[in-house]
């Protein structure tokens, strides 16, 4: 559990304030995010550090 906590409060600022637009298409979008960053952590192998920040394309 204490991961999946830390994965939310790790994921990107966008997503977790994304959850609560009054934009059905962003809060699915935010919500996909999230969800990414959860599995990633909880997917990792002990140990293993996960970067939650996603890049964006300049």
């Amino acid at each position: 559990m204490a991961a999946v906590a830390h994965a939310i409060l790790d994921a990107p600022g966008w997503a977790r304030v994304g959850i609560t637009a009054p934009s059905s298409c962003l809060r699915e979008d935010a919500a996909l995010e999230l969800a990414k960053v959860i599995a990633d952590v909880v997917g990792a192998p002990a140990g293993e550090t996960i970067e939650a920040q996603t890049s964006l394309p300049l």
